[in-house]
């Protein structure tokens, strides 16, 4: 008897459509780049507590993304269209700043004296928000939420998978971030030179691409209505 693809009422089931969505658009090993990239001049200890503040702070997001984005969207008449194109823009801006950047002239290392405080305020924005789990990211794991169950126990299992893949996902950014030092020193000075524009290209791609999906979403209708009067 073929195998077809298992429930979305099912913890696995919600689990295998968050999973690859959510791993698509965070893209843990090409942020660890960036975040390398924007975490030049901390020292390794200080990139371990940044990247475990990182993973915690995108934990919140997503979880409170699947949980109660949806609501909160409804609650401020924000359409996912809307969210996209906001995201994307924030998205593409950061990148290209990243991608524009002159390259830091090869020196001694400088270590970093950053404060508890200010190494907070750096793990949440930028490289939380929006470099890991930006208004992309919030966007789709609003768009899977929305895919779930009306009734029954199912909507519980379902949430339940969702959140599971979140936690998956953020696993991962925490060990991409924590070892982006060691990657970044296999591959040499040039080569992460390299590999960090690359990086922020692909960022900048996925950026257009939010808002390319969101302006569809908002001028569909509006086409097609203009459409049909012609």
């Amino acid at each position: 008897m073929p195998f077809g693809p298992l429930p979305t009422n099912t913890v696995a089931g919600a689990f295998l459509l968050g999973f690859p969505a959510l791993f698509s658009i965070v893209n843990p090993i090409g942020s660890a780049l960036v975040f390398y990239n924007l975490a030049t001049g901390h020292s390794h200890a200080e990139r371990i507590v940044l990247a475990r503040r990182i993973a915690m702070y995108a934990l919140v997001l997503l979880l409170g993304s699947i949980w109660l984005g949806s609501y909160v969207l409804n609650f401020f008449g924000v359409s996912l269209g809307a969210l996209r194109v906001a995201g994307g823009l924030v998205v593409g801006v950061s990148a290209w700043n990243i991608l524009m950047a002159p390259d830091p002239p090869a020196a001694v290392p400088i270590q970093s004296t950053a404060s508890p405080a200010e190494l907070s305020s750096k793990a949440f924005f930028p490289l939380t928000m929006p470099i890991t789990t930006g208004p992309g990211s919030i966007s789709v794991a609003i768009a899977l939420a929305s895919e779930r169950p009306t009734t029954g126990m199912g909507v519980l299992e379902f949430f339940g998978g969702l959140s599971l893949a979140a936690v998956a996902i953020v696993v991962l950014v925490y060990l991409s971030y924590a070892g982006a030092d060691r990657v970044m020193r296999l591959v040499g000075e040039n080569g992460a030179r390299v590999v960090s524009r690359l990086a922020a290209f692909l960022l900048l791609c996925i950026g257009v691409q939010i808002l390319a999906t969101g302006a569809e979403a908002l001028l569909g209708p509006w086409v097609i209505h203009t459409a049909r009067q012609v």
